[in-house]
């Protein structure tokens, strides 16, 4: 199937995203508490018809047990209390309900039988918890990543984003797109760190590129603002932290008696004293953001790349995947003040047919069993001729398979494709 398309030729509808993994069979909730009151049922029966010897009561504390697996605690309560009644029924007819024997059955039993449900009331509590935090995570993700159109302009986009954290919908890579008078620029980061605590970094950028996107007319400058913007963000912090810092010394001594030290001024405050412990300014002065910005004009020109210190996206076209490389690499954003940068445009032929898969480090530092790297190129090469999100489902399964089915890094995954 070759790669690119007449103007005119008609596009098929892209391929739906079935899930991720196959969904194991559930039982219905009914058929479930059917066998287990027929477990109930069952244990009775063949414990009275038993030998005198025999006791199978005990095994009465399985059926709550169980419906805890899959309901509710008061589902849980009327079967704890059945099997109860059960075991009751069993002492009835076998011996004397004033036993020793039958007497610590039936104690056993309501001990068990109430830490059973407690344990399930605890449990939906946290299920109920954990609806919450996702709702929110998942409007989070809404407002902070925006989804991608499926087309602007003249291209087809998707995406995808895999979270490293548990129950995380969003955490330190981003992408965004912006209309632009001549075409569509395009950002993909991925912050220093990973999941929720780099949220704050990733909405920074997000910010700056939305406000920004359409007021540059050359990448360069676009990236030199959103440069500033991630330095100036970063040394607020290292400020604020350092306030922090002093504020603690400060009670620390009003509790010891001693006299307070005088504070730095505004501008010692700004940068690390010599004397100050590496490991309490390490966080704010190694943040950063790696960035790869393009701009894709709408007349067929080859499009404008600046690699921030990025891993090069793949083009794959009809004669096959080349990785775009910089041969002027930019350092990361927010490290542009340490040294002069200047900001070297890439060029890059992109025709109708083409496609371009922009990537962070999370797909290609993935690592299996073996601790061997995801081999993204050599496994892009079997799904290139696919639509963009055909191809994202493939690579996502794929991932996931390779790593066991938990990345230990947040990835993203940005597919563009030229249609005129």
């Amino acid at each position: 199937m070759p790669l690119r398309q007449r103007p005119d030729a008609p596009h098929p509808p892209p391929a739906p995203h079935p899930p991720d993994r196959r969904r194991a069979w559930r039982p219905d909730r009914r058929v479930l508490t059917a066998l287990t009151l027929a477990l109930i049922v069952l244990i009775t029966v063949v414990d009275i018809l038993s030998p005198p010897e025999i006791h199978l009561g005990p095994l009465l504390i399985v059926a709550p047990a169980l419906t805890a697996s899959f309901a509710g605690p008061r589902a849980t309560a009327w079967v704890a209390a059945l099997a109860f009644a059960a075991l009751t029924f069993i002492g009835a007819v076998r011996d004397s309900l004033t036993s020793a024997n039958i007497e610590t059955q039936l104690s056993a039993q309501l001990i068990v039988s109430v830490l059973i449900v407690g344990l399930r009331v605890l449990r939906e509590r946290h299920e109920r918890e954990l609806a919450r935090v996702r709702s929110v995570s998942e409007a989070a993700q809404r407002v902070l990543l925006r989804p991608l159109p499926e087309r602007i302009g003249p291209l087809h986009l998707a995406s995808v984003y895999l979270a490293a954290e548990a129950e995380a919908q969003v955490g330190g890579d981003l992408y965004a797109a912006a209309r632009t008078a001549t075409g569509t620029r395009l950002l993909v980061g991925d912050v220093r760190g990973k999941g929720l605590s780099s949220l704050g970094d990733a909405a920074l950028l997000l910010g700056a590129f939305r406000a920004a996107a359409h007021l540059h007319a050359e990448l360069p400058d676009l990236a030199a603002y959103l440069d500033g913007s991630v330095s100036w963000d970063l040394a607020q912090l290292a400020e604020q932290s350092r306030r922090d810092r002093w504020d603690r010394q400060d009670s620390r001594a009003a509790r010891d008696g001693r006299d307070r030290q005088p504070r730095p001024t505004l501008s010692a405050l700004a940068r690390p004293a010599p004397e100050e412990p590496p490991e309490e300014s390490s966080e704010s002065g190694e943040s950063f953001i790696t960035a790869v910005l393009l701009d894709i004009p709408d007349d067929g020109s080859p499009v404008r790349l600046i690699d921030c210190g990025h891993p090069p996206p793949l083009l794959l076209s009809d004669g096959g995947i080349t990785t775009l490389a910089a041969r002027h690499p930019a350092p990361p954003l927010g490290l542009g003040e340490l040294a002069p940068v200047r900001y070297e445009v890439e060029t890059v032929p992109f025709h109708p047919g083409d496609r371009l898969l922009i990537y962070t480090d999370g797909v290609i530092e993935a690592r299996d069993a073996q601790r061997r790297f995801y081999p993204l190129t050599e496994r892009v090469a079997a799904w290139r001729a696919e639509r963009p999100a055909a191809l994202l489902h493939h690579l996502r399964r794929d991932l996931l398979a390779h790593v066991g089915g938990r990345l230990d890094d947040d990835a993203a995954m940005v597919v563009v494709e030229r249609l005129w």
